[in-house]
């Protein structure tokens, strides 16, 4: 009788079998032990399930059908899950049900343990960590959206999110809102209503103040600039600049902004790192990170964080300064008005800014009245964030240090753009297969660690012995090639140059011996010649 054992058909080398060496999931049994109990069939194994799952991130597998598939078809595989060639490997529906039964706790614990190896392998420095965000689309369509159930005024909106649950309140919205979501609705219908198209069903204007998806309520109408619009959740990444090591990653909502985004984000990164006794220093992140929150807690953490203002940032206003105390702008021309603080308002988007208004009796006969008010307006108003001595702050910094300030910037997106491309196009992160902040919070973590792991099967650390010959060799081969291009001048000039010369001629061979000097003798006698022919 023939037999084969599955061991025997799977190469030595392969990446299953070194995975399976260096990542110890036997933990997982004491962290899942309370999700069990003692009747009933027989549950997936929880090393099993996590397993699988990693096979389906590092192959970008994101149906669990195909997933089970890929692995049924694959020994190595089979090998790495302890199945052997006649056993069945559990249903698709065994690992979605799975996946939401284990809390985000678990996925994170595995995140933690994969990164604490990184560490340990030196592959995270601590100092900067460089920030950015995707959209992950959710498994929702945008035709299944639905239209709020209109409240008739703001106290029985109130009263509704106080007696019903989260889920009841995201169907809601005020007659107020309504109607400023459909006067914009209109005013978009009128701009487009030449453009071939525009009377279709899917160009309306849609928003999540208005409409929501019964089929993933968590998930929130979003789009960037030349993309159409999808239902999508937002995933925050955190890493690390010296190997490129993921430190931190989390999903939210796709309808707020990265600032909104950043505290989470900077939290869970520091705890890690902590964690593993290291230390955030600089944190780099781009303009959607600016805003007043967002620096303020920064600063309130002492974290040096490079990150450009956002752009309707004005440092300073042309032909007025600041009186800080007064608290009020000074007008340096003309009538020389003066312009008190009168109110504070907050606008559409959150943002509360100052407003600052001279007197119309001094404005008025100003001749530079059309120039600086308009030839309406009989006043002059200025208004600023009341975050605007945090973002001075910001903009004095980086104008002092502003070369290394575009050091920063350019490499945060060299840092964490190949990153999150890699994450999105090859690590299955595109798209989320389950439902829920939280279903998409476990998407990032397992996307991201499977990241991780990969780079550290990879890794492998030089000693300083093998650094330092490999930095020598190039130094000689740089000499090597700079004396090939200064003899190779040389030799061109020589004939035309030697009348110039007196005393004793320099001839081709005592030339050459040069090679055998140090590099300084070298570059002297490169300075020294380049000297004569410029002479010449």
């Amino acid at each position: 009788m023939y037999q084969v054992h599955i061991g025997d058909l799977v190469p030595k080398d392969n990446f299953y079998r070194i995975l399976d060496r260096e990542l110890n999931l036997s933990y997982l049994y004491k962290a899942t032990q309370h999700y069990y109990g003692d009747e009933g069939q027989e549950s997936i194994d929880p090393v099993v399930f996590f397993k699988i799952c990693l096979v389906g991130y590092l192959n970008n597998i994101t149906s669990d059908r195909r997933l089970i598939a890929y692995c049924n078809d694959s020994l190595a595989i089979r090998l790495y899950l302890r199945y052997d060639i006649d056993e069945s490997l559990p249903w698709h529906s065994t690992i979605s049900r799975t996946r939401r039964l284990y809390s985000e706790a678990v996925f994170r614990s595995l995140f933690k343990k994969i990164l604490q190896m990184c560490v340990e392998k030196g592959m995270v420095s601590g100092r900067r960590q460089a920030i950015d965000s995707a959209f992950i689309k959710s498994s929702a369509s945008m035709e299944s959206l639905l239209e709020k159930a209109v409240l008739e005024d703001a106290d029985h909106y109130a009263d509704e999110l106080a007696e019903n649950s989260e889920q009841e309140y995201r169907q809601t919205v005020t007659a107020e809102k309504k109607r400023q979501i459909e006067q914009r609705q209109s005013c978009q219908e009128k701009r487009t209503k030449d453009i071939p198209g525009s009377d279709s069903k899917g160009a309306k204007l849609l928003s999540n103040a208005t409409h929501y998806s019964p089929t993933d309520p968590d998930a929130r109408i979003s789009t960037k600039p030349g993309k159409p619009r999808n239902l999508n959740y937002f995933g925050q990444l955190s890493v690390d600049t010296s190997h490129h090591v993921i430190t931190g990653a989390c999903a939210d909502y796709a309808d707020k902004r990265d600032s909104q985004c950043l505290e989470k984000l900077c939290e869970q990164t520091i705890e890690n790192m902590q964690e593993n006794e290291i230390n955030l220093e600089e944190l780099l992140a781009d303009t959607g990170y600016s805003s007043g929150e967002a620096l303020q807690y920064l600063d309130n953490r002492n974290i040096n964080a490079w990150i450009p203002n956002f752009g309707q940032f004005t440092p300073e206003r042309k032909g007025f300064t600041y009186n800080k105390e007064l608290n009020q702008y000074e007008c340096q021309q003309g009538n020389r008005a003066i312009l008190p603080f009168k109110n504070a308002r907050t606008d559409s988007k959150g943002y509360t800014r100052h407003c600052y208004r001279s007197s119309e009796s001094v404005c008025k006969n100003c001749e530079h009245k059309i120039a600086c008010c308009g030839e309406k307006t009989n006043f002059k108003k200025i208004e600023r964030s009341e975050h605007h001595d945090l973002y001075m702050k910001n903009h004095e910094k980086r104008t002092q240090n502003e070369r290394y300030a575009t050091r920063m910037s350019r490499l945060r997106s060299a840092t964490v753009e190949p990153v999150l491309g890699t994450l999105l196009n090859f690590m299955g992160m595109k798209r989320v297969n389950t439902k829920g902040i939280a279903g998409a919070e476990k998407h990032v973590l397992m996307a991201s660690m499977c990241y991780n792991l990969q780079k550290l099967l990879k890794f492998r650390k030089l000693n300083s012995d093998a650094i330092a010959i490999t930095v020598q060799t190039k130094t000689e081969n740089f000499a090597d090639e700079c004396f090939s291009m200064f003899y190779a001048c040389f030799r061109s000039f020589s004939a035309e140059i030697s009348h110039c010369f007196s005393g004793p001629k320099m001839t081709t061979e005592n030339f050459s011996s040069l090679k055998q000097a140090d590099l300084s003798s070298d570059f002297r006698c490169f300075v020294e010649n380049i000297t004569l022919i410029e002479r010449w």
